[in-house]
C-alpha cells in the first residue's frame, strides 16, 4: 500500500464515490494505471486543535494497517477524511466500518466519467 501525497490526487478522489461513517468518510477513485492501491489521509481544522487532528490521523492510519486493505481487481486511490467522532469511537468498530466501506466502494460504479454531478446541486427558489 502506497500513500497519496499530491494535492491533485486528493482532489481527483473527491470526485469519485464516497461512503460516510461516524468516524470518517472514505472517498475512492478508479485509476487507469497498473500501480498499487494508494491511500491518503486528511483531517480538517474543523475537527479540533492540531493535537486532536494528529491523534485522529494516527488512529486512522492504524485502522488501515490493522484492517489490511482489500486489494480490488483494479488499482484505486482512497482518501480517508477524519471526523471528530474518530477521537472517541471504539477502535474495533472503526476497523469494521473501514472494511465495510471498502467493500461497498469496490462494488460502486466510479463516477469519474459520468457527466452528472457527484452531489445534487442545491435548488434555490
Amino acid at each position: 500500500m502506497d500513500r497519496l501525497k499530491k494535492r491533485a490526487d486528493f482532489i481527483a478522489a473527491a470526485q469519485g464515490p464516497r461512503i460516510a461513517r461516524p468516524a470518517f468518510v472514505v472517498q475512492s477513485r478508479l485509476r487507469d494505471d497498473t500501480g498499487p492501491t494508494r491511500i491518503g489521509f486528511t483531517v480538517t481544522k474543523k475537527v479540533g486543535t492540531a493535537t486532536e487532528r494528529n491523534r485522529v490521523r494516527r488512529r486512522l492510519r492504524e485502522v488501515v494497517r490493522l484492517a489490511g486493505v482489500i486489494t480490488p481487481p483494479s488499482p484505486r486511490d482512497y482518501v480517508i477524511v477524519g471526523r471528530r467522532g474518530a477521537l472517541d469511537h471504539e477502535f474495533s468498530v472503526m476497523i469494521e466500518d473501514f472494511r465495510s466501506a471498502l467493500m461497498r466502494l469496490t462494488r460502486m460504479k466510479d463516477r469519474a466519467g459520468d457527466p452528472r454531478p457527484a452531489r445534487p446541486s442545491p435548488k434555490f427558489s
